[in-house]
């Protein structure tokens, strides 16, 4: 760990000795003054900045030896559990994945069930070291909530679902209707929004859990059901009769749902980063689980230095070489993982949407692994 602290007579000196400095620049050359400008601006910045620590996070859990990551209480194809405690889901991949890089073996994880009230304060707290739990990216997240997102993992966006039998076709029809959403989410925030701009009105029927959700809706206690249309894919799969419910076409919001870190650890939150670009570089090099280790001999430059053939990468991340082999053997690419928690390989049926690679039409990007 490492730690500078300057207090605060160091800060009101470094202020002083900043506005000398730059005093002292009068009658220089234009660019020669704006080159010094720039180095006591940073000179001052890492005075005045309190105290740094780098490493916090990902020092314990190395120390620790496994991740303690926060999930969905059950949210089937992005994180669940069955009766002997197994999680599956994409949500869940994603908490494997960087304990494959971590530590070479994608089973060092410990799960934490979060409701939507409880997640931001537990990785806040400490109490979780990841947030993976079909969480959208925001502006206010992202800055007074403290909190790091590593790429998306799900391009999603808000939806509603009905029963067949009530003819409704699109939004337009559910001005009056009562809508079942879980409280304190954007989808809450969204509905207000929406139904707010069109002149429209609704009678809210607010829950606090997906459980909740489905005994509300499916019992009949109101009319619709609105949230991400990938929960919504997995309610309907898990209906009594799922034949009997459509879901909407028309959707209200952006959703980038990806996993979060708290601010404090640029080392970390690089590790979590990039463990999910590794799953979407792998997708596009063609490394499969099955494939990759055929892929060790390739004389590919590109691969070589993903696979850790060449080294380096590993290395500027403060972990093995080899720490991608590890992910995609032992976790697989994007597409393995988005097929069998939510795609064709899934109750849940899934396009890839928006959620294909860049070079088939989607979002799915990586910046380059050199």
């Amino acid at each position: 760990m490492i730690t500078v602290d300057f207090g605060i007579p160091a800060r009101q000196d470094a202020w002083k000795w900043t506005h000398v400095a730059l005093a002292a620049l009068e009658g220089i050359e234009p660019m020669r003054r704006g080159i010094v400008a720039a180095t006591v601006a940073v000179l001052t910045l890492l005075m005045i900045g309190g105290t740094a620590r780098a490493g916090a996070t990902f020092d314990a859990v190395k120390a620790r030896g496994f991740v303690q990551c926060g999930t969905n209480t059950d949210l089937n194809g992005f994180s669940s559990h069955d009766p002997n405690g197994h999680w599956t889901g994409i949500d869940v991949d994603i908490c494997r994945a960087v304990a494959a890089a971590m530590f070479g073996d994608a089973e060092k994880v410990k799960y934490t069930p979060l409701s939507t009230q409880q997640r931001f304060s537990a990785l806040q707290s400490g109490e979780v070291d990841l947030l993976s739990r079909n969480t959208t990216w925001t502006l206010t997240r992202d800055t007074v909530g403290g909190l790091h997102f590593a790429p998306t993992i799900f391009y999603d966006g808000q939806g509603f679902m009905v029963a067949k039998r009530s003819g409704i076709k699109s939004i337009s029809g559910l001005n009056g209707a009562s809508i079942c959403v879980q409280h304190g989410t954007t989808t809450e925030l969204n509905l207000g929004d929406y139904f707010h701009t069109h002149n429209m009105t609704f009678k809210p029927v607010p829950v606090e859990t997906l459980s909740e959700i489905n005994n509300t809706f499916f019992s009949g206690q109101c009319d619709v059901l609105t949230s991400d249309t990938s929960p919504l894919a997995a309610i309907r799969a898990n209906a009594p009769h799922p034949e009997d419910y459509v879901i909407l076409p028309e959707l209200i919001s952006k959703e980038p749902l990806a996993p979060a870190v708290r601010h404090g650890d640029d080392q970390w939150f690089d590790l979590v980063r990039w463990a999910v670009f590794a799953t979407v570089e792998a997708e596009e090099k063609g490394l499969t689980s099955s494939s990759v280790d055929a892929a060790m001999t390739s004389a590919d430059p590109a691969i070589q230095r993903l696979l850790g053939v060449q080294p380096g990468m590993g290395q500027a991340l403060g972990i093995t070489d080899r720490w991608v082999y590890n992910v995609v053997k032992q976790v697989g690419n994007y597409n393995e993982i988005f097929q069998r928690n939510v795609g064709m390989d899934s109750p849940l049926k899934l396009e890839r949407g928006l959620n294909a690679l860049w070079t088939q039409g989607g979002l799915m990007y990586s910046p380059p692994f050199r």
